[in-house]
């Protein structure tokens, strides 16, 4: 029955994005044996809720879920609301509240517009231990013609070493992309993908804001070098592939400049037979 399983997240690895939810409740009926497995296991598109308190849309995610409410990292409420469940610690609250500003500082200026969240928890671990996960979100403007979405999901452990001002962090980063484009010269297109990454790097801190200019630092690189993958990988493939088979340009315009550089190429050959 393992098998099975890892047939499925296989599979799963390899249909649009944008059809996950559909797809893991077909893969859900089908392996009911293995539902918690799927479901910890498939990255699906995140969802938002709307703060209640201050209008502020924030991410969903099993790390703010306590039930059927999430927590928001701008009010520290539960939607639905709910006076008991899972907070951090004043610590950790602080961190988290000027996480949330420079991520959506960060988002701003990279994606220029979307939707940010940061949450962090405790580790229960001596050495002050803890972890946290950053989410983003962003639409394609549809107004151009074009649909699409990026969710990015940044996994975080931070662990500090003993004896030392150095912290070793852990970043498990997955992005979820999908573009579909309908023009009339073109027609229809669907391109997604997914990619997983992992990096494990050593930095100094000197108070616990440090830990949001590393970390920042480590989401910046992974998503810099996850964007640059798909775009060779998926989107640069693909276009290369398209071209090999279909031409936007019309049949007769392509006739007209093969019969151009004919012309070229016989003229030159004609000039050097005259040189030599």
């Amino acid at each position: 029955m393992g098998d099975q399983l890892d047939n499925a997240l296989d599979l799963m690895r390899r249909l649009p994005p944008q059809r996950i939810d559909k797809s893991l409740s077909d893969l859900l009926d089908l392996l009911p044996d293995y539902v918690e497995d799927l479901l910890s296991s498939v990255d699906q598109p995140l969802r938002m809720l709307r703060d209640g308190t201050n209008g502020k849309y924030f991410l969903l995610c099993d790390y703010n879920r306590d039930g059927d409410s999430w927590r928001s990292p701008w009010s520290n409420k539960y939607y639905p609301e709910q006076i008991e469940g899972n907070f951090p610690n004043e610590r950790l609250r602080q961190l988290e509240i000027g996480a949330n500003q420079a991520f959506d500082q960060y988002r701003e200026m990279y994606f220029e517009g979307g939707t940010s969240s940061v949450y962090l928890w405790d580790q229960d671990m001596p050495n002050q231990s803890f972890a946290g996960v950053i989410l983003i979100k962003k639409f394609c403007d549809e107004s151009k013609k074009i649909k699409g979405c990026w969710d990015s999901i940044h996994v975080f452990e931070a662990a500090e070493k003993d004896g030392s001002r150095l912290v070793h962090y852990k970043l498990i980063s997955t992005v979820m992309l999908w573009l579909e484009t309908n023009k009339k010269n073109s027609g229809t297109m669907n391109l997604g993908g997914s990619l997983t990454r992992q990096i494990e790097q050593d930095a100094q801190v000197t108070d616990m804001k440090s830990h949001i200019a590393n970390i920042g630092r480590l989401v910046e690189d992974m998503e810099n070098k996850i964007r640059n993958t798909l775009n060779e990988i998926y989107f640069g493939k693909t276009n290369s592939i398209l071209n090999g088979l279909r031409s936007l340009s019309p049949l007769s315009d392509q006739k007209q400049q093969e019969a151009l550089r004919t012309d070229l190429a016989n003229a030159l050959q004609k000039r050097r037979n005259e040189q030599g």
